[in-house]
């Protein structure tokens, strides 16, 4: 039996985000200039419906009221990038960790470049918070949107925690 696929697009402070679900559960978000680019045509039909909690929830966080996201998801990976990405589930909000530092947390220290190589596949951008893996030393290193969106979901993380103004994580809340 086929999955079926449907998706939508909506606006954010990055730019467009396509919202991808697989029989009504939430299996990819890409950005505009995506890379590498997914395969569009698997995307299935463009619809309105199916995708009111997901777009809640990305509009709690671009709002700095949402630190994790609590969606349902059914990414498609192997089970090393299924193992990454739990891994990467586990980076706090406004926090980052190196490529190295996962491949240690994961038993597997010199598993660095393939833990680089799962990261860039993480078909739920945001949600699976790839954007908090950076390079040894600190240095902003490749991430599927680009340096620049990286750079801008850092530095929003930042500023909200800086703020005192993060919710609970997961939870919504609002600042009086």
């Amino acid at each position: 039996m086929t999955a079926l696929r449907t998706h939508t697009v909506i606006d954010s402070p990055i730019g467009e985000l396509t919202l991808v679900n697989t029989d009504g559960v939430l299996s990819g978000v890409y950005m505009a200039e995506h890379r590498p680019a997914p395969d569009r045509t698997g995307f299935g039909e463009q619809v309105a419906d199916g995708f009111d909690e997901a777009i809640a929830q990305f509009v709690e966080y671009f709002a700095g009221r949402r630190t994790r996201f609590t969606v349902p998801i059914a990414p498609v990976g192997t089970p090393f990038q299924h193992e990454v990405w739990e891994s990467l589930k586990t980076i706090e909000y406004g926090t980052t960790r190196t490529y190295s530092e996962i491949a240690l947390a994961l038993g597997r220290p010199t598993a660095v470049r393939a833990v680089a190589a799962a990261n860039a596949r993480n078909p739920l951008c945001i949600i699976v918070p790839c954007h908090r893996v950076i390079g040894s030393g600190g240095k902003l290193t490749g991430y599927a949107g680009g340096i620049e969106r990286k750079r801008f979901l850092l530095d929003q993380e930042a500023q909200v925690l800086c703020s005192g103004d993060a919710g609970v994580p997961g939870d919504t809340h609002v600042s009086a």
